[in-house]
């Protein structure tokens, strides 16, 4: 009954994340912890693996279509991944099922929620915002950060935020990269922001996998719903309503980051 309910669970997700490009982690954590009563320390583990497999397939995708600047990629991976294996080192000295690091997660996913409900609206609100395309000779120069220390310190955070809550690769990583390349168009900009978590999520998830903090059958049902429900949610983005949907996933993000630090 549980596995046909995180397949459900799965789809659901999946179907929002292709409707809205919002972060599977924002999501599926809180449902994990509040919905099904699952320890903060396994939800974390096992959806940062749930984010790995699910954007790997939009990631060769996106990658034959060549949408991805891989430079943006490498140098926010730069960052990240070092910032990853710090964090999981800390969680294995102290040990993942600590209350106090139980604490700590909570209160950090709560923050996170709150800054992805942020970076959300104002998606919903600037989404037309950036550039449509990149005019001719100026590729080299839109993939170039403001200044090139920008990429780590963010992709360190934005590392550091993943492996500890599951949550920061979407919304977050968006916002971060649209402020850091400003001339990169917005499918361009989301395409480096998929790529990059990949390593980032699949580092910090087999981290986790190692500390025992996977639930390898949930894993496994909540995939099996949502890389449908990804390819029924892209189908539907041409007819729903982006902005209203993005706003109203703002206001639950909110709400359920507020409910989490108050635990």
């Amino acid at each position: 009954m549980h596995e046909l309910a995180f397949v459900i669970a799965g789809f659901v997700v999946g179907t929002i994340v292709g409707l809205t490009g919002v972060g599977g982690g924002s999501l599926m954590t809180p449902i994990l912890i509040f919905v099904f009563g699952i320890k903060p320390y396994l939800a974390v583990g096992t959806d940062l693996l749930f984010a790995a497999f699910t954007k790997m397939g939009g990631t060769v995708k996106l990658a034959r279509a060549n949408r991805i600047d891989w430079p943006v990629v490498r140098n926010l991976s730069m960052g990240s991944i070092p910032a990853s294996l710090i964090t999981l080192y800390v969680l294995h000295t102290v040990g993942p099922a600590n209350p106090q690091v139980q604490s700590v997660m909570t209160t950090t996913l709560g923050c996170a929620l709150l800054l992805t409900a942020a970076a959300t609206f104002y998606k919903a609100v600037r989404g037309k915002a950036s550039p449509t395309h990149i005019a001719a000779g100026q590729e080299l120069v839109a993939a170039t950060p403001k200044h090139w220390s920008l990429p780590l310190l963010f992709g360190a955070v934005i590392g550091t935020l993943v492996t500890l809550t599951s949550v920061g690769a979407g919304a977050i990583g968006v916002t971060a990269l649209m402020l850091l390349y400003p001339l990169l168009p917005l499918h361009r900009i989301i395409a480096a922001d998929i790529a990059y978590a990949v390593p980032l999520t699949l580092v910090a998830g087999l981290g986790h996998a190692t500390l025992g903090a996977v639930d390898w059958s949930m894993l496994i049902a909540l995939l099996c719903g949502s890389l449908p429900g990804i390819w029924v949610g892209s189908h539907l983005t041409p007819k729903a309503p982006e902005r209203l949907i993005r706003s109203l996933l703002s206001f639950l993000l909110a709400y359920a980051g507020l409910k989490l630090i108050a635990l």
